[in-house]
């Protein structure tokens, strides 16, 4: 019996080390990874306690302790998956606003290193006659299978209560699931709580000698199975919306190589046109109707010819060149290139930083007419009978990306135009060409980064930009920002 719980305990690394050498360097394959190992070190703990007629009491005490360190650190690995999957996660905002204050108070580094101190406390005093005292020879009623159970010490509370934290982390994970925007992220977090809860109703029957050991082994194999096939759907999923992101981009780029073409023509054209029509100016004996056709002739052909410049400056930045530079001091040029504006509107600019400096891999050139464009962009959307009328800017770094949020307090933009904003010539205001948030996009690309609507209410506009700190594209962050 002992021979296969310890086989199935090879179950989840057969599994896991499969899984990190198809999806190599994702911080979610590594912890899930370490978490598959820890299962199976778990069924080793187990698996010992049945060597009854082989080993001696001694010799399974000191394994059963050895291999202890399985169960037990499972509860800071699942923390850290948590920790992985929610983490950057884009939350719908609203009232319950004490959600997202759990996010970041309780699943951050601090509290993992605290509990991962902890775990490391209680296999310690496991080790000692305080946590287990002893092994009694146990049989079950409807079996004739010895095996060893553990006798608690003084402190053999200490464990049980550890392991209860498992229910506790799994339901801050349930309370924090209805506010993440990512349906792959949702639904993986989701499946992950539920199958964790299975897991976890399975090995607690290993609490009680009538029951056994095999029952947590069953959990064991459910739990390995049905999560490794979990990850390979949200990986999947994941590579299919990056594909298509690039998919479509190449459509764009042969697109855009066919519009550059359509554009000189047009250009051509209505040169021509305009010419004709300022011939047709200066001749005598037109009526005021003539005059009136012609005047609307010529600011037609005015507005195609600006129309066309602006789209031909927005297909000229499909190439920037880049190089470090200081991500603080561009922002900065761009709110100080922006005062004439934002004092007309009377709109106040908040810039908070805590990072000296901020280094990132970028033009700046283009980048400051990122941050121009958004600081434009938001103080049109702020009307002028709004009691605050205010921008924030305020940066933060993430593992190695950069993120920058940019809060206004304009009028919003509805759910349904939150992705069709950054597509040009969309645009809700009169005088607009709709192209300032295309040309945003189109620049954060190229910079391996992405911008995104987190919240947008009547309140005011929540923008998020991400950049890589140093140039170079993580994979699963992308697919973040592609989902």
């Amino acid at each position: 019996m002992g021979i296969l719980i310890i086989t199935i305990g090879l179950i989840p690394i057969v599994l896991a080390f499969a899984i990190s050498q198809i999806f190599k360097g994702s911080k979610l394959s590594k912890g899930l990874f370490i978490g598959m190992c820890l299962l199976a070190f778990w069924q080793f703990y187990i698996g010992v306690l049945y060597f009854e007629e082989s080993w001696n009491e001694d010799v399974v005490l000191l394994l059963f302790r050895m291999f202890r360190f399985g169960p037990i650190f499972t509860i800071p690995t699942l923390f850290y998956l948590i920790s992985i999957i929610i983490q950057d996660e884009p939350m719908r905002k609203g009232n319950n606003r004490w959600i997202e204050g759990i996010s970041k108070s309780v699943f951050n580094k601090k509290n993992f290193y605290l509990l991962l101190a902890w775990s490391v406390f209680v296999y310690l005093v496991d080790w000692t006659t305080l946590g287990i005292a002893k092994l009694n020879i146990v049989s079950l009623d409807f079996s004739s299978i010895k095996f060893y159970y553990p006798v608690y010490g003084t402190l053999g509370l200490l464990f049980k209560i550890h392991m209860a934290s498992f229910v506790l982390i799994l339901t801050m994970a349930f309370i924090i699931l209805p506010k993440l925007l990512n349906a792959n992220t949702k639904n993986f977090l989701m499946r992950f709580s539920i199958y964790a809860v299975l897991f976890y109703t399975f090995g607690l029957l290993n609490f009680h000698p009538a029951t056994g050991m095999i029952t947590g082994s069953i959990g064991v194999i459910l739990f390995s199975t049905l999560i490794m096939l979990e990850f390979v759907k949200l990986n999947t999923n994941m590579k299919l919306n990056y594909h298509e992101l690039m998919e479509r981009q190449k459509k764009l780029d042969y697109t855009g190589s066919l519009t550059a073409s359509l554009i000189h023509e047009v250009k051509n054209t209505n040169q021509i046109i305009k010419g004709f029509s300022k011939m047709l100016n200066k001749i005598e004996f037109m009526t005021d109707r003539d005059n009136g056709a012609i005047e609307m002739i010529m600011k037609s052909s005015e507005h195609l010819r600006e129309l066309a410049d602006n789209y031909q400056e927005y297909m000229k930045a499909s190439k920037i060149v880049l190089k470090v530079d200081d991500l603080k001091s561009v922002i900065y040029n761009a709110i100080e290139m922006s005062q004439e504006i934002t004092k007309e509107r009377h709109v106040e600019i908040e810039f908070i930083n805590h990072f000296k400096p901020l280094k990132a891999y970028i033009n700046k050139t283009y980048l400051e007419q990122v941050f121009i464009n958004l600081i434009k962009n938001s103080v049109e959307a702020i009307p002028e009978g709004k009691e605050i009328k205010k921008i924030t800017i305020r940066t933060e770094v993430v593992d190695k990306s950069i993120l920058i949020h940019f809060w206004d307090t304009g009028n919003g933009i509805p759910f349904e135009n939150w992705e069709s904003v950054f597509n040009p010539f969309m645009s809700n205001k009169d005088s607009g060409m709709g192209l300032g948030l295309p040309f945003v996009k189109k620049v954060l690309i190229e910079h391996l980064g992405n911008i995104s609507i987190v919240e947008s209410t009547a309140m005011g506009t929540h923008f998020q930009i991400e950049l890589p700190q140093n140039g170079l594209v993580d994979l699963e962050q992308l697919d973040k920002g592609s989902a």
